[in-house]
């Protein structure tokens, strides 16, 4: 390719943030190649409970918060998980976390939020139309089940913001959750309906559907190992990987949370944080679900896929080179039985995957300040399935010269630069 005209924009990274910027810059007539180690849709954009929630506006960072996390970090089994050799480096993390919760900033946080998520259905059926995969999004409610019978409601901050929305909402009880979802445990006593969203049936599979099309549509996927990027003649950047050296005119940084090691020896510096997610799944469970069900005391979200039941949860931060704790995959094993007693166990597979998180739980989106044809899109935390679509869209825009009617300014990397 070093010895052609590079396509327009380079994309490094080809995860589902990469894929659906791709469709984008393709539908507005602009050529486009990505970069990647593993194949598409193989990393975070794989292993992850399937949540397509247009009503998903409720940051990680709560008022509050910080009386959690003791018991969330003491329980074995809690959702939550430090390796204590890695505390000094993200204590710094942890405090902008905590800071990311004040009130005035919850709620700015979350209509930025509500600016990615709320067209997401919409945009993967566009997305998905042609594909012969249709069928891998499907219409379904978000059960958030708990054990007390006292339901959730204006007083609950997470209700307030999505009310605020205009979120379909629903207050239900112990009978009418089973009503809903029949194979849940009688232990939970009341949950919270989302109504008007939907689930992969299986992430994997639909990203690769969508990259599938944006092959015909003419992309071009390279796997390599990138190495380095930095700026070259005329503007362009030189990306140096294990195959050789690429040359780009636009560069997109879509590589989730391996992108900052790309930026710092370029003197970027941000505050992204290496939060490993590990998901279990049965594979002949012998049960049924109808719906993504998230257990709200445990903070785990189980949902059916093609390949059977999921439970994704847990949040572990060790570095980004840590190899996997699998006893945080079996914890999952334990909680699910928990949920959906009738659950066959025998039969499972576990992943760990990484998610690239900033603390105000909001990406970087935009071009990257100090530099020329430099694009970010990356450090979604845990809503990058939900949030993709509609990021694919925003940088299309602005590589197409196009000012997006949204208020950016929350998603830019000067954020953190200042």
């Amino acid at each position: 390719m070093s010895d052609e005209a590079p396509p327009d924009v380079t994309i490094i990274g080809a995860g589902i943030i990469g894929i659906c910027a791709a469709l984008s810059l393709l539908d507005r007539g602009i050529s486009v190649n990505l970069i990647d180690r593993a194949g598409p849709a193989e990393g975070a954009s794989y292993g992850n409970a399937g949540v397509i929630s247009p009503w998903s506006c409720v940051p990680i960072s709560l008022p509050g918060i910080w009386r959690t996390l003791p018991k969330a970090l003491l329980e074995p089994d809690g959702p939550l998980s430090i390796r204590w050799r890695y505390l000094p480096r993200f204590l710094p993390w942890a405090i902008r976390f905590l800071q990311a919760g004040q009130t005035n900033r919850v709620y700015r946080t979350a209509e930025a939020m509500d600016q990615l998520n709320r067209p997401n259905v919409e945009l993967y059926r566009r997305h998905l139309a042609g594909t012969g995969k249709e069928h891998l999004l499907q219409d379904c409610y978000y059960v958030q089940a708990q054990r007390s019978p006292i339901m959730p409601g204006p007083d609950n901050f997470g209700y307030r913001l999505r009310e605020q929305q205009g979120a379909p909402l629903e207050l239900v009880d112990g009978k009418q959750l089973r009503e809903i979802e029949p194979a849940l445990s009688s232990d939970y006593q009341s949950g919270l309906i989302i109504k008007n969203q939907a689930r992969a049936l299986h992430p994997g599979d639909l990203g690769k559907a969508l990259a599938e099309k944006a092959r015909r549509n003419g992309a071009e996927f390279l796997q390599r190992d990138v190495q380095s990027v930095r700026p070259d003649d005329d503007a362009g950047w030189r990306i140096e990987t294990d195959g050789g050296t690429l040359f780009a005119s636009k560069l997109l940084i879509a590589a989730g949370a391996w992108s900052t090691r790309l930026l710092e020896p370029l003197g970027i510096r941000l505050p992204l944080e290496y939060e490993r997610g590990y998901h279990l799944e049965f594979r002949d469970p012998g049960v049924e679900l109808r719906h993504s069900v998230l257990d709200m005391d445990r903070k785990f979200v189980t949902s059916a896929m093609t390949s059977g039941i999921r439970s994704a949860g847990t949040a572990e931060f060790a570095g980004l080179d840590a190899p996997p704790d699998n006893r945080r995959a079996e914890i999952l094993k334990t909680l699910t039985q928990a949920m959906l007693p009738d659950l066959k166990v025998d039969n499972t597979q576990g992943w760990m995957g990484t998610r690239p998180s900033f603390p105000d739980s909001l990406p970087c989106i935009g071009e990257i300040p100090g530099f020329t044809n430099l694009f970010a899109a990356f450090g979604h935390s845990h809503f990058g399935l939900g949030m993709a679509p509609k990021t694919g869209e925003i940088i299309a825009d602005l590589l197409a010269k196009r000012r997006p009617n949204l208020d950016l300014s929350c998603y830019q990397a000067e954020r953190f630069l200042q």
